[in-house]
């Protein structure tokens, strides 16, 4: 019998199926790993994390305990980084910087999920006032998934090359821990990442899936305060003081014509009035209203639209009422509570696609639109004068049959299923920087 040679084509067919059979291989211990390690450790991390939050910008517990668990890794740890924010570096050889970032503040919020492990916490915010912590948007996700991350590319030194730069964020849910620790020297004391990374998960997503946005992930949020004055009277006699009820009430209704009437219908934005307080007694009419507003929108001139516009329609309602040029409304914009829109770097997006798609199969990525217009600080790790090229990706967290009437986030029914959550969360990022951090 005549031996068969190989030809050239025929060999590079083997060395492809070699090389895929080997990728699967590599990819199928990878998931494994992961699951073993959240059985045998982040199932403990996760529970912890949930049954003690903490709220923004106090987050001492959270910090130490994620500072001791990355330094026990083998990380080069520094606490105390804009607050209470964690900064953990692998350096690796040569190659580029990438840093992954996980937020870890809870929510003012009793929790009502009926969970074994429900958080009971409660704790003396910023304002001195006492309340309840509850994680109702899913940090202790999060940072449970940035250990096992920490975990998997610590234990896969030999597939990459560069250095890590990992982040624990205080007070994202305020939107200033992310500006926080960038001025204080953020990228000036540690090294500067080529590229940043993080994952959020989404309780209106099917457990087992990602989203990997090209473009925009998250819109910008400003905090606004209106207060709107007036002069008190009697409430019989409404002729002989300026009712800042009536006016209050005509701002709010007035401030919907801004998405309806200035903005491009095509443009996202949106004007809501979260709060308004005023008034003691039903027959006393008030001299003040308090008003608290958030401000949202997707591109930094629909942005200063809104913000303008309230100005003008704030001022502009209150002269057509009758209110004095030394009793019109007082609008701030906070400067704390503001971040813009978080805008995913295209083609580093398409990489890290590709790379979850080869490594998780490419039925996992989840191309649904955008359902809201949420806001995220990650953005200040990522601004076009920083050059650093971010990918801000979702994780789902509800099983399939479950996602209609899963309770949104900052609820307090709010859950989530831990184990696919944070695994998930875990191989995808892990993929993703290791993609990034490859060899060349």
């Amino acid at each position: 019998m005549r031996a068969l040679i190989p030809t050239t084509a025929a060999l590079f067919l083997l060395a492809v199926a070699g090389a895929a059979s080997a990728q699967s291989a590599s990819d199928s211990e990878l998931k494994q790993s992961i699951h073993s390690d959240f059985g045998a450790h982040l199932a403990a991390v996760f529970d912890d994390f949930h049954r003690h939050p903490e709220l923004s910008g106090l987050e001492t517990r959270t910090s130490a305990r994620m500072a001791a668990l990355l330094t026990e890794l083998g990380y080069e740890v520094t606490p105390g980084v804009g607050g209470t924010g964690v900064v953990a570096i692998l350096r690796n050889g040569d190659g580029p910087t990438v840093m992954i970032r996980a937020d870890m503040d809870g929510l003012p919020l009793q929790e009502a999920s009926g969970l074994a492990n429900a958080s009971t916490v409660r704790q003396v915010d910023s304002d001195g006032t006492e309340k309840p912590v509850m994680h109702a948007c899913g940090h202790d996700v999060h940072i449970t998934a940035l250990v096992g991350t920490a975990r998997q590319m610590m234990n896969r030194k030999a597939d990459w090359s560069g250095t890590l730069v990992l982040i624990v964020q205080p007070a994202e849910e305020r939107i200033f821990g992310a500006r926080a620790m960038v001025n204080d020297g953020l990228y000036s004391r540690f090294p500067k990442p080529d590229y940043a990374l993080a994952f959020h998960v989404n309780a209106q997503m099917a457990e087992g899936q990602v989203s990997v946005p090209l473009g925009i992930h998250s819109s910008s949020s400003d905090g606004v305060e209106i207060v709107v004055h007036g002069v008190g009277t009697h409430g019989a006699y409404p002729h002989l003081g300026v009712d800042p009820v009536l006016v209050a009430s005509s701002i709010v209704v007035n401030l919907q014509s801004l998405r309806s009437r200035t903005v491009n219908p095509l443009q996202g934005a949106v004007v809501t009035v979260g709060a308004i307080h005023g008034g003691i007694k039903n027959n006393i009419i008030s001299d003040r209203v308090d008003m608290l507003l958030t401000v949202r929108a997707d591109s930094p001139e629909v942005r200063t639209q809104l913000l303008d516009g309230i100005d003008r329609v704030s001022r502009g309602t209150a002269i057509a009422l009758g209110v004095p040029d030394t009793l019109l409304p007082t609008v701030t914009r906070s400067t704390l509570e503001t971040t813009p829109a978080t805008i995913n770097d295209g083609p580093t997006a398409q990489r890290v696609r590709d790379a979850i798609a080869a490594a998780m199969g490419p039925n996992v990525l989840n191309d649904a639109p955008r359902a809201g217009m949420g806001a995220e600080d990650f953005a200040y790790f990522i601004t076009p004068e920083s050059g650093v090229k971010g990918v801000y990706f979702d994780v789902g967290g509800t099983p399939a049959a479950d996602v209609a009437t899963a309770a949104g986030h900052h609820s307090a029914l709010f859950k989530i299923d831990a184990e696919p959550s944070v695994t998930t969360g875990v191989e995808a990022m892990t993929v993703s920087a290791l993609a990034l951090l490859a060899k060349p």
